[in-house]
């Protein structure tokens, strides 16, 4: 079993940035590829960005692209997404997930393990 805790998520104005976080525990950190979700009110979960166990390759949606940036420090057992240049439409529920895999994967049903989500609220 891997436990996931996302944090980092709140209230930022169009153009902001933040940083979400998610803290896993329970199992070896760097046998799982990391991933970002998020689910809109009323929408399905979708990728937002990815990284393989190792760090060294990292892939992201094409509303990600250029402003969010995903990180991880097997050390510390966290993944972080730094978001910048926020925009009102990714207002939405940010879910960390886990996959024991070197690679990533685009699709909500190849993760086993998930966060609660963190929510992310971009608002004038």
């Amino acid at each position: 079993q891997v436990q996931l805790v996302e944090s980092g998520g709140g209230l930022v104005q169009p153009g902001g940035s933040l940083r979400l976080s998610c803290a896993a525990s329970g199992r070896t950190f760097s046998d799982y590829a990391m991933a970002w979700f998020r689910q809109g009110l009323g929408e399905e979960r979708d990728f937002v960005a990815g990284i393989k166990r190792t760090g060294d390759s990292t892939y992201y949606s094409e509303s990600a692209k250029g402003r969010f940036t995903i990180s991880r420090d097997n050390t510390e057992n966290t993944v972080y997404l730094q978001m910048n240049n926020l925009k009102v439409e990714d207002t939405a529920v940010y879910y960390c997930a886990a996959r024991r895999s070197a690679s990533v994967a685009l699709t909500t049903p190849l993760y086993g393990y998930w966060g609660q989500g963190t929510q992310v609220t971009v608002s004038s």
